[in-house]
């Protein structure tokens, strides 16, 4: 089962890293009209602005916790913080924020399938992202409890090496996932396809934030009405 860790944990980042990468650059350039999230607020509003919040503010505060706990060499945050402590705080701030996003994708992922307007528009693609997204989400929530079972931090330690191994191009990343529960396992390869995935999807429209939104103008909105005969007395 070696050249299967080998393959998923030291092949496959840099395979998902470039499609995600040379693929987004190739939508942009041959296909920027569909450079878009393709909402579907127009058609019905319900529950919509509740749960696209939650699952913004949850999986922006997961996206940024991620890559500052996996990137951080460990010397920096030694004097600190113990690796124990860290790995707590991960779980707690994690374990909030994973609660508020899954509020907000639960609504999104039943708005998408139940509700009969939004699900005539979407296509395949729609759902099964929103469908991985949930599974990713699932698989971190279901970590912190296989995390609460070793506190010594000795499991975030190894995601860690393995993360700066695959950012830094340096071989061996793939041993310190050898020995890593399966849920771990689960959960960067899931990671990785959703990296692979991403060009062919309307998560693209990840690229224009913020600086596409920060640029957009303000839309004015005017409610229609009758016109107004000012002859009549």
């Amino acid at each position: 089962m070696n050249y299967l860790n080998t393959f998923f944990f030291q092949i496959y980042p840099y395979i998902a890293l470039a499609v995600f990468a040379i693929g987004s650059w190739v939508r942009f350039d041959y296909d920027p009209y569909t450079w878009r999230t393709g909402s579907s607020q127009l058609l019905s509003g319900r529950w919509m602005r509740l749960g696209s919040n939650l699952f913004h503010i949850g999986v922006l505060a997961i996206l940024a916790g991620h890559f500052v706990g996996l990137l951080t060499p460990h010397a920096l945050y030694e004097p600190f913080i113990s690796a124990g402590n860290k790995q707590l705080l991960a779980m707690v701030v994690g374990g909030i924020f994973g609660v508020m996003c899954f509020i907000g994708l639960t609504i999104l992922l039943l708005r998408r399938l139940f509700n009969p307007r939004v699900r005539a528009t979407s296509s395949f693609r729609d759902i099964l992202v929103l469908v991985l997204l949930y599974a990713q989400l699932l698989l971190g929530l279901g970590s912190i409890f296989v995390s609460s079972g070793h506190m010594d931090g000795g499991q975030m330690i190894k995601l860690s090496e393995w993360a700066q191994h695959i950012a830094t191009f340096r071989l061996g990343a793939a041993g310190f996932m050898l020995d890593a529960h399966w849920i771990f396992k689960a959960h960067v390869t899931l990671g990785l396809t959703l990296f692979l995935i991403f060009p062919f999807t309307r998560l693209v429209h990840i690229w224009s934030i913020p600086l596409g939104y920060l640029r957009r103008p303000y839309q004015v909105v005017r409610k229609r009405q009758a016109p107004v005969d000012y002859a009549k007395p």
